[in-house]
């Protein structure tokens, strides 16, 4: 029986020969989605029915277990919404791709092998995984000011994240109930506004806040983070009193600091490349 799960946001892109495979960490390893590999070795214009075939004709090579071996979990689409996605470990796409008849199969077996070996090198050196995405934003033309801010609310998320697990709120959709509440207390936006706000889609609203967003944000989050430890706030509904708080504490810092500066913290300007002058990042 196929297992359901959703992630927390711990889904990536990967790129195999120009063609995106997304990834997700799930039981401590990446998991990649089985449709994406199909395309990208099949070049097949429908992976779906591809994949219906291939799974009747590797039950019948012998691979019983294959049904128990994937697991559906939640991953993100064109069009931005997270759906139940058919994902394999990299033991089990190893498996998969003995039976799919494609010169490109070997190429992606050396490419599986050093992207999980990545992931176990990142396990047992998290420090690893860091430099990584520090590497990854520097190559996008961003500043090693704004990368440090960055990173360093990368690790308040992920404490703010662990406390409210230790404190019995349920992931993903009651994590991004949460964080909306933190971001209109902080900046009188909800993410989903804030992202139309800087005209984003998919991107990553935190890849495109300049340093004060970014500061404000970080403070509203680690103030949530402290007053639920004080109070010891339990479950959803006294944990979303917490986060309105803890926003509002970073909501007044903004309001002073405006009021003082006469200049407005929340930006619409973000870090998207415009096509006619490709070498100038906003800021």
């Amino acid at each position: 029986m196929i297992q359901i799960y959703q992630m927390e946001n711990t889904s990536k892109i990967a790129i195999f020969k120009g063609k995106k495979i997304r990834k997700t960490i799930y039981r401590n390893e990446w998991w990649f989605s089985v449709v994406d590999i199909i395309g990208a070795l099949t070049d097949s214009s429908i992976p779906r029915r591809y994949w219906s075939d291939l799974k009747i004709k590797i039950k019948q090579e012998g691979f019983s277990e294959l049904y128990e071996k994937i697991v559906q979990l939640k991953l993100p689409s064109s069009d931005g919404k997270f759906y139940e996605t058919d994902c394999a470990s990299t033991e089990t796409v190893f498996r998969i791709t003995q039976s799919i008849p494609s010169p490109k199969a070997e190429p992606f077996k050396r490419w599986l092998a050093r992207v999980g070996y990545e992931r176990i090198q990142e396990i047992e050196d998290p420090e690893l995984a860091t430099k990584r995405t520090r590497t990854l934003y520097r190559a996008k033309g961003y500043s090693d000011s704004w990368i440090e801010k960055r990173m360093r609310g990368i690790e308040i998320r992920e404490t703010l994240t662990t406390e409210w697990k230790k404190r019995k709120v349920g992931e993903d959709r009651e994590y991004a109930i949460l964080t909306a509440e933190i971001s209109k207390a902080t900046f009188g936006m909800n993410p989903s506004q804030y992202k139309k706000f800087k005209n984003l889609k998919r991107e990553n609203l935190r890849d495109h806040m300049n340093d004060l967003e970014l500061i404000f944000s970080m403070l509203g989050e680690a103030s949530t983070t402290e007053i639920a430890r004080n109070k010891d706030a339990q479950g959803f509904d006294q944990n979303k009193k917490v986060a309105q708080q803890g926003g509002m504490v970073a909501g007044n810092a903004r309001k002073e600091l405006e009021r003082k500066s006469g200049k407005r913290v929340s930006s619409p300007k973000n870090y998207l490349i415009k096509p006619q002058n490709k070498k100038t990042l906003q800021g």
